[in-house]
């Protein structure tokens, strides 16, 4: 399997080092470039055309919102995946319309860097759970259950797990260790349960989960 080829920009050396030795200890990834402003950040993505860019907000040069808007009108087959202290949701929606495919807080555990990683990589989104309802969240006919919907068929537990997991960032893969089920299942649950929520893609279930509580600090334990 391609390992996952990751550039790194941020302007702290500490955090830097720390991305570093995460990214360096996970087996599917590759880091093949690291930049301390996004000035620097922009040619080198252009040169090595990573699969992924985890950006800071904050930097000299050019920002993470003006990278992330350069980065997807220039290189397009790469995903950026904002990696920041700021845990205002107003930060989010701007950097998500600029193109940005994932938003993840520096506090997060090193796990969750490398899921967020993997689901950008594979064209997900992948928003941290703890701004992640305040971010999306929209008015919804439900009655805030997962699984309901006003009017429409209420999702099986199996649907209703798949969809969350996915909702989370899991792979097919991953969701189907978790649940004890193959990934043929997997596709099944998801296929029925988006289809009886009307949901067409990735974003739009996790703007649904964001709306019934899916990434609160309960629902990922």
């Amino acid at each position: 399997m391609d390992r996952i080829r990751v550039i790194l920009a941020d302007d702290h050396p500490v955090v830097l080092a720390g991305i570093r030795a995460l990214l360096n200890a996970a087996p599917e990834v590759e880091l093949v470039g690291e930049a301390t402003d996004g000035g620097e950040a922009l040619p080198m993505i252009r040169a090595v055309a990573p699969d992924v860019a985890v950006v800071d907000v904050s930097m000299p040069g050019l920002n993470g919102l003006e990278l992330t808007e350069r980065v997807k009108g220039e290189c397009p087959g790469t995903q950026v995946l904002v990696l920041t202290v700021h845990e205002d949701a107003a930060y989010v929606q701007p950097l998500m319309r600029a193109g940005a495919r994932g938003y993840l807080l520096k506090r997060s555990a090193a796990d969750d860097l490398l899921r967020a990683v993997r689901a950008v990589a594979s064209g997900g989104v992948y928003l941290d759970p703890s701004i992640a309802g305040h971010a999306l969240a929209e008015t919804s006919g439900s009655d805030g259950r997962p699984g309901t919907a006003e009017g429409r068929e209420p999702l099986s537990p199996r649907e209703a797990e798949t969809l969350r997991l996915i909702a989370q960032g899991f792979s097919n893969k991953e969701i189907a260790r978790r649940i004890d089920v193959s990934v043929k299942s997997v596709e099944t649950y998801k296929a029925r349960a988006a289809e009886k929520l009307g949901l067409r893609t990735r974003a739009e279930i996790i703007r649904y989960g964001a709306a019934h509580g899916w990434f609160d600090a309960l629902a990922l334990r």
